[in-house]
């Protein structure tokens, strides 16, 4: 005979640190906290998550078992989850010349599709986002040094992922962009810095931040295909202004390989 209170069907509360688990693992999906950030010592985060200590640990446990947090002498860590297939992925690419090309073949249909739900799905904190990276983008345009122009150009597109409101976007090319970032796919100073180049750039994601922040998903999404397929042909023309020099310079050190009328 069942005893009172253990009825087949009886519902059983959530344990709080499910429930502190649960609710950090919400963040991490939506990339409130991305991979790599170190989060708060135990009594800070308890303290601002407004729960007991033991409790938030059994929760951090359970997500370092999950593989979404690692613990360490330095602290708790949000994981890089996506480097184990990340790293050797980039390892590959790294040998293969044409991996340039191919990475941006693939982001004009992704890029297109990020800033087309950008424009429909948006919240009013996302275009918040938006219009603070782009004043930032203007502001670092000004100056020389185009290496943090380039940074918040990274920042920008993570925005309009942030923005498209799709977990799956989000994590995935957020996993390209640190790619990115180490110039795994290609040097953004070289292309930052050639002629004509930086002007058109700042103009390609200021179109796209006005069409999202519009709400104008077709403008959004081809500003956005525009964009990369220009730095596609620009990386083209790099890559051939490069191996027309390479011949050149191959050239002028011929003699360096043959018995010219000087050496007879």
């Amino acid at each position: 005979m069942q005893g009172k209170g253990q009825g087949k069907g009886m519902i059983k509360p959530a344990k709080l640190a499910d429930a502190i688990a649960d609710h950090l693992e919400t963040l991490i999906r939506e990339g409130v906290l991305r991979p790599g950030e170190k989060l708060l010592p135990e009594r800070d985060l308890a303290l601002k998550l407004d729960v007991s200590r033991p409790s938030l640990r059994d929760a951090l446990e359970k997500l370092e078992e999950r593989g979404l947090l690692v613990s360490g002498r330095n602290g708790t860590h949000i994981a890089q989850f996506l480097a184990p297939i990340a790293a050797p992925l980039a390892a590959l690419l790294q040998s293969d010349p044409d991996a340039p090309f191919h990475y941006l073949e693939f982001r004009t249909s992704i890029e297109a599709a990020a800033a087309k739900l950008a424009a429909q799905r948006a919240t009013d904190l996302d275009r918040q986002a938006i219009r603070a990276l782009a004043q930032r983008m203007r502001d670092a345009h000004g100056k020389d040094d185009p290496s943090e122009e380039a940074d918040v150009d990274a920042q920008l597109h993570l925005a309009f992922y942030e923005a498209a409101h799709n977990t799956v976007m989000l994590h995935i090319m957020g996993a390209l962009s640190e790619m990115l970032r180490n110039d795994v796919f290609y040097n953004r100073d070289r292309l930052y810095t050639r002629p004509g180049v930086r002007d058109l750039l700042l103009e390609q994601h200021l179109a796209i931040v006005d069409a999202v922040l519009a709400g104008d998903a077709e403008a959004a999404h081809a500003a956005a295909e525009a964009h990369v397929m220009f730095t596609l042909h620009t990386l083209r023309e790099i890559r051939e202004d490069d191996t027309r020099l390479e011949a050149s310079l191959r050239r002028i050190g011929r003699t360096d390989l043959i018995e010219t009328a000087e050496r007879a």
